[in-house]
């Protein structure tokens, strides 16, 4: 039997090339601009140097719910 409880849910964040983004804490936190995206990559634009950086996908969309079956079956 599985009992509902609080869980933080994670995703991959789908960019879009344009977007403006503000990361909020850790070693790239900043605004940044998308300027390019790959299934493994992601390249951002620093606005202040306008200088390119490609880094593996990190960013993830969070959500906690207090509504999920956990563990999961599927």
């Amino acid at each position: 039997m599985t009992e509902k409880i609080k869980v933080a849910v994670f995703r991959p964040y789908k960019f879009n090339i344009g977007q403006r983004i503000l990361l909020k804490s850790g070693p790239r936190k900043g605004d940044w601009e998308v300027v390019g995206i790959s299934e493994s990559k992601v390249k951002l634009r620093c606005p202040i140097s306008s200088r390119d950086f490609e880094w593996d996908r990190f960013c993830y969309f969070v959500e906690e719910r207090d509504d999920i079956k956990w563990p999961t079956t599927d």
